[in-house]
């Protein structure tokens, strides 16, 4: 009741940045289901396709340090319109490439521009909406990656077999300028909005020390690097997005090979079982913002409800390990078991963001969601580089990549427990920053 009354334009304004992340996540798994076509197209072993993945994952992760700042400096509506105007570009280019290297080329600029929409969803959220309602709606636009992900292996292997693989990313790639328009037409900061009631202003601004109007006297100050990664909480942040990020790049690449090896799987067979671990994933990424918003509500603290739920949820990955050994009995018992850690990685991932606007400015959100999630790629590169390339190619070559895969699922089910134990040294108490 009291909800209505105070306005609900907010999550109007977060069902567009669904929107963005579902498009985002869907345009760079569009690749790994075309893996085999590719592959035989242009010649590709494991080594060449995880180069290409490292070419993304390196442009993503400088990406992330300049959009990062750039958002902050110009604002949410026109840094989030650009990455997804140069994103779209990128995503349809990819048709028009003949060539590894040329491929090794737009993923670079799909890595660099789509590096934007995090930095900018975040500080969307951290604008409007009060720090109680924050993970709930980075849950629910954070569960756009599933969308993304699920609609991507029930449409472009369909796309690819009817049309041909390059059909698969005109079409895919153009549905970002569908969001452009809308974003134009609908966006604008709470303060100047229309739409916002006087009474939901008041909300979205309700939190202690929250300075009102969307702190225009801050807006466009910029901080330095070096000044945020002298902080604790920074790092902390940092830390954990190095530590997670890769799992979830790691499913996101490797998932249709996981099947394809290990089931022998090929083309449209693999979609239904891609698209139930994201649709697993997508009740993962609300409800693990529900719970701490629950909690919230219930008198906790902030800081204790949000990190007892990411101590769930980081328990909740572990029994991955064991998805070797259940998919020998069956297929779907590991589908099943990579589902439930995919489902509570987005968990965590709502949860982890939604630190940084626990504990920072929101002049400085972008800045520092653009640090961490570079850390986050950088340490996905590292995987595919120390890991992944070498471990793969390794063990495929002798007949034994389900080797490899076990190997990869024990680093899955340890990450986050370990991620979590250093963050909860490094800031016991999620103490705000004071720039």
């Amino acid at each position: 009741m009291k909800e209505t009354k105070v306005g609900n334009y907010r999550w109007v304004i977060c069902s567009l940045v669904f929107f963005a992340t579902t498009v985002n996540y869907l345009d760079r798994a569009v690749i790994s289901l075309l893996k085999s076509d590719l592959s035989r197209e242009f010649k590709w072993d494991d080594g060449d396709y995880a180069n290409i993945e490292i070419a993304f994952k390196i442009a993503y992760s400088f990406g992330l340090l300049a959009a990062g700042s750039f958002i902050d400096k110009v604002g949410t509506k026109l840094g989030y319109f650009l990455s997804t105007l140069f994103w779209s570009i990128a995503a349809v280019c990819h048709a028009f490439v003949g060539s590894t290297f040329g491929f090794g080329v737009v993923r670079s600029a799909l890595g660099i521009s789509e590096a934007g929409n995090f930095p900018a969803a975040i500080k969307t959220v951290a604008e409007w909406f009060p720090k109680k309602e924050r993970a709930f709606a980075t849950g629910i636009f954070n569960s756009g990656t599933n969308v993304g992900a699920i609609v991507a292996p029930l449409t472009v292997p369909f796309i690819a077999v009817t049309w041909g693989w390059r059909w698969a990313f005109i079409i895919t790639g153009s549905i970002g300028f569908i969001w452009l328009v809308l974003w134009y037409i609908f966006y604008e900061t709470p303060s100047k909005h229309k739409h916002v009631t006087q009474a939901e202003l008041d909300y979205i601004n309700s939190d202690e020390n929250t300075v009102s109007k969307d702190e225009p006297a801050d807006e466009g100050k910029k901080i330095s690097w070096g000044k945020l990664l002298s902080f604790k909480q920074t790092w902390a942040f940092v830390i954990g997005k190095f530590l997670t990020d890769p799992i979830w790049w790691f499913y996101l690449f490797w998932l249709p090979d996981f099947l394809e090896s290990q089931y022998h799987l090929k083309g449209t067979e693999i979609a239904i079982p891609v698209a139930l671990v994201y649709t697993m994933s997508t009740v993962g990424s609300i409800g693990g913002g529900w719970i701490p918003m629950n909690l919230i509500k219930n008198n906790w603290p902030v800081f204790k409800a949000r990190k007892t739920s990411m101590f769930i949820y980081a328990l909740c990955v572990i029994p991955i390990v064991f998805a070797q050994v259940l998919g020998g009995i069956n297929m779907w018992l590991a589908v099943i078991v990579i589902g439930i850690a995919a489902s509570a990685h987005q968990a965590w991932s709502a949860n982890i963001f939604t630190t940084v606007s626990d504990m920072f400015p929101k002049r400085s959100i972008g800045s520092v969601t653009g640090i961490g999630g570079m850390f986050g790629s950088v340490g996905g590169v590292l995987l595919s580089l120390v890991v992944q390339k070498n471990l793969f190619v390794h063990f495929r070559a002798i007949g034994q990549i389900e080797t490899a895969y076990y190997i990869m699922f024990v680093v899955c089910g340890t990450a986050y427990i370990i991620a979590w134990l250093i963050m909860h040294m490094l800031i016991p108490k999620m103490k705000p920053v004071d720039l």
